[in-house]
């Protein structure tokens, strides 16, 4: 049994100090009542059996170990979707305030609500899981006594959470979910160098594109790690359509029935999506509803289909030394030109794409020693049950316990190699060939 040394007791709360440097801007909803209800939890195991037989995966518990893991991070992802697409409202169609405290990335309501609400389902589900997640709720506490925004976010957080948690009859405290915030945060876990079992979440991967337009995607990511292997994995991306996304003018996706898209992988067993349920509890049970995920079948490099991340250029891939790019999908390409996508915001919609078969490959440069394990962990498994493949650039497989005591840094020679497999080798080459 792996030792995990928990710092965050169940009867307290976290008090993180300070420490980040750079500016966060946090976007409120209108303040609600400090307390709200949730439902007492029944018998967990009979909830957890309940959870894998109404969800409805597409394959049988039989074929998969870790089938009732699965079918309660889907359904608590669909619901965090769901919590996406109402905040996102909210904030567009009511008085938006603007709330900056140090720290280094954009953060909204959302993300912090998200992962509030995975962590209470999780935790509520399979409570010896640890949780290994992007925030903390440091820069809320670190403006306590500055004024009384932070209460006013908490409370936002907190209505948020309390629409879309399963549990509805019991109270719902700020500090409940402060505390579910924590669980996921730095400080929470401390593992050993023995394997471990833990979540890996990315409440919001692509927070650019949660503020953006339709046209922008981004994704809720939750992996399952068992014995240093990512065993299941759900993405869900409510911007994502089959049709061209640009070309939708609703900001709703409940009134855009085909919009949005939960995907799920297995090992073993596939990776499989359908459409995002309209309604929050209406989980649909029909297996037929899911379909298979394939990568495309393209074996020739110029011929594929390629994304890099939004923050670099074709330029700074060691590839652009044998290849031109170009983003213009009507002419015609030689052997010297590739086409590259434009998919926005994030790495995980990245992974998406590649593993629903829109592109055949995704490479990220490493600009750091390290890379958080949240941006990869479920889209990896995802792309792998898929048939693709994934790597560092000198072709190694991606470790996640490189970081011994916190699972949240891994750290890839030069980058990330995401492909359809029928390219992987001939790419690791090329990239070894022309990296300095």
């Amino acid at each position: 049994m792996p030792l995990l040394h928990l710092s965050l007791p169940p009867h307290r709360l976290l008090l993180v100090a300070g420490g980040r440097r750079r500016r966060r801007r946090l976007l409120l909803l209108p303040p609600s009542p400090r307390r709200v209800c949730v439902r007492a939890a029944a018998s967990v195991e009979l909830e957890v059996a309940a959870a894998a037989g109404e969800y409805g995966l597409p394959f049988p518990s039989e074929r998969a170990a870790h089938h009732r893991e699965l079918a309660a991070a889907a359904a608590a992802v669909e619901r965090a979707c769901r919590l996406c697409v109402d905040v996102k409202r909210s904030l567009l169609s009511g008085e938006k305030k603007i709330f900056e405290k140090n720290d280094q990335t954009l953060v909204t309501v959302a993300d912090f609500g998200v992962q509030a609400l995975i962590s209470l389902e999780l935790q509520r589900l399979f409570p010896s899981i640890p949780l290994v997640a992007e925030e903390d709720s440091a820069s809320l506490r670190s403006s306590n006594t500055d004024d009384n925004s932070s209460n006013v976010l908490v409370e936002s957080i907190s209505s948020a959470v309390a629409e879309k948690v399963s549990n509805a009859d019991s109270l719902l405290t700020h500090d409940d979910v402060l505390r579910a915030i924590d669980r996921g945060g730095k400080n929470a876990v401390s593992f050993d160098s023995n394997p471990a079992s833990y979540w890996v979440l990315d409440p919001i991967d692509g927070t650019k594109g949660f503020l953006g337009g339709d046209d922008a995607l981004y994704v809720v990511g939750l992996a399952l790690v068992v014995n240093e292997k990512v065993v299941a994995g759900v993405m869900g991306c409510p911007n994502w359509s089959n049709a061209t996304i640009a070309s939708r003018k609703e900001d709703s996706a409940a009134a855009q029935p085909d919009r949005g898209i939960l995907m799920i992988a297995h090992v073993g067993c596939g990776t499989w999506s359908r459409h995002l349920s309209v309604d929050i509890g209406q989980f649909t049970t029909a297996q037929s509803t899911w379909n298979r995920c394939l990568v495309d079948s393209c074996s020739v490099v110029n011929m594929a289909r390629f994304c890099i991340p939004d923050s670099q250029t074709w330029n700074m891939i060691p590839l652009s030394v044998l290849f031109n790019s170009t983003m213009d999908e009507s002419n015609p390409r030689d052997e010297n030109e590739i086409l590259l996508l434009s998919v926005y915001c994030g790495s995980l919609c990245k992974y998406l794409t590649v593993a629903s078969g829109r592109a055949s490959v995704f490479v990220l440069r490493a600009r750091t020693k390290n890379l958080k394990s949240w941006d990869h962990a479920v889209g990896v498994i995802c792309v792998q049950e898929a048939g693709g493949q994934i790597s560092d650039w000198s072709g190694k497989p991606l470790d996640l316990a490189a970081d011994l005591t916190g699972r949240r840094d891994i750290y890839p020679s030069g980058g990330v190699l995401v492909t359809n497999g029928a390219l992987h080798g001939k790419l690791v080459e090329m990239i070894s060939a022309n990296h300095k």
